[in-house]
């Protein structure tokens, strides 16, 4: 009995240990789906999914969805924290290096969460060698989850800054929520196609960095952004419907530049639904009907861009999305946002249009916030 208490013990240390190795310090992703985390993040994430969906879609879903990520991260590492301490208790009781064994259990599963979080209280003390040196290992066990800990968070709130600082810049540039149509319309001009160009090429490191970060910190992909009608996800499509537009849909533009963007949003969009597990599947309805498409084109017609027509645009452009629009929708099922459509039917102010004006005298605010919109200031 002993034996196989103290056997237990050790294979829950190991197991954590290579958890927390696995999750917080390799670099590359994990492809064994019997792990910790994975099963943790599955029950949980769906548990979460079946509570908030009865609530409509809106400010109020985003808020409890939006706690769910940060909290999930505090309960797994209070989990690993518990295991690990079960697991020198276990180490403890089967041995009987305690000076009250073998007593109660309580009193090995207290001794061993008072060493591990290095308290030492002293009114249960160790009375075998090997006692004194599972307490030593125990001890710097738990100052070395500490200090993954305290070096784990930097990191990923950093990752996080970086993803969130594009998506904020999105608004102003595609609109609310942000579209492949706006995103083109907004950059016309004297240099439209320059600008387009340096555009996509800022979003394909982007889009780089979204897949290493994903693949670093998984965890990530369930932390929403500052808006409710913002996401990581919503900015993928909207890089990935601008690239595939620009390359069989646009005369004289960037196609090398928005290939490479292309590829590399596809890369991780593809990337990020095999960490998740879900299955691509077309979107229902269509994101992009014959009437969308020619709005579309009559928008950037009018803003003096020169769309392609016919049926062979169309086809291309229908290949190019089936490469990518399924893995989008798995992807939003699965973290419940929505995709932004190629074209807003309904015209709706920016984020930053709606944030609390203070006009001069005799000024109209809302004129105002139209003409600056509208590039007239």
């Amino acid at each position: 009995m002993s034996i196989a208490t103290s056997f237990v013990g050790a294979f829950l240390i190991l197991i954590v240990l290579w958890e927390a190795f696995e999750t917080v310090i390799f670099p590359r992703r994990v492809a064994r789906r019997l792990r910790m985390a994975s099963i943790f993040y599955r029950m949980t994430w769906g548990a979460c999914r079946t509570i908030v969906h009865p609530v409509p879609a809106g400010r109020l879903r985003e808020s409890f969805l939006s706690v769910y990520g940060p909290l999930s991260l505090i309960v797994l590492l209070s989990l690993w924290a518990y295991i690990l301490i079960l697991g020198f208790a276990l180490l403890h009781r089967g041995a009987a290096t305690l000076s009250e064994s073998p007593k109660s259990f309580a009193t090995n599963l207290y001794y061993s969460g008072t060493t591990f979080f290095t308290i030492g209280l002293g009114d249960v003390r160790p009375v075998t060698p090997f006692g004194r040196f599972l307490t030593v290992v125990e001890g710097g066990t738990g100052l070395g989850f500490l200090a993954l800990v305290i070096g784990y968070l930097p990191g990923l709130n950093q990752s996080f800054s970086r993803r969130e600082v594009n998506i904020s810049l999105l608004d102003a540039r595609a609109g609310t929520p942000p579209t492949a149509t706006e995103m083109l319309y907004r950059r016309h001009g004297e240099h439209g196609m320059e600008s387009i160009r340096e555009f996509l090429r800022e979003w394909e490191r982007w889009s780089a960095e979204l897949l290493e970060s994903n693949l670093s910190y998984p965890v990530l992909a369930y932390w929403r952004s500052q808006h409710d009608n913002q996401s990581w996800l919503s900015a993928l499509a909207v890089i990935l419907d601008t690239s595939a537009f620009v390359m069989v849909g646009l005369q004289d533009a960037c196609t090398r530049q928005s290939q490479l963007t292309f590829a590399m949003a596809r890369h991780a969009v593809v990337d990020i639904s095999l960490i998740f597990g879900v299955m691509p599947q077309w979107p229902a309805p269509d994101r992009l009907p014959p009437a969308q498409l020619a709005a579309l084109r009559t928008r950037l017609l009018a803003a003096g861009l020169r769309p392609h027509m016919g049926e062979e645009a169309d086809r291309k452009l229908q290949e190019l999305r089936g490469l990518y629009e399924p893995f989008l929708f798995a992807l939003s099922a699965h973290f419940c946002v929505s995709l932004p459509p190629w074209v807003n039917e309904s015209a709706t102010p920016d984020n930053w249009q709606e944030s609390v004006t203070i006009p001069g005298p005799g000024t109209r605010s809302d004129v105002v916030l139209r003409r600056i919109g509208e590039g007239h200031f």
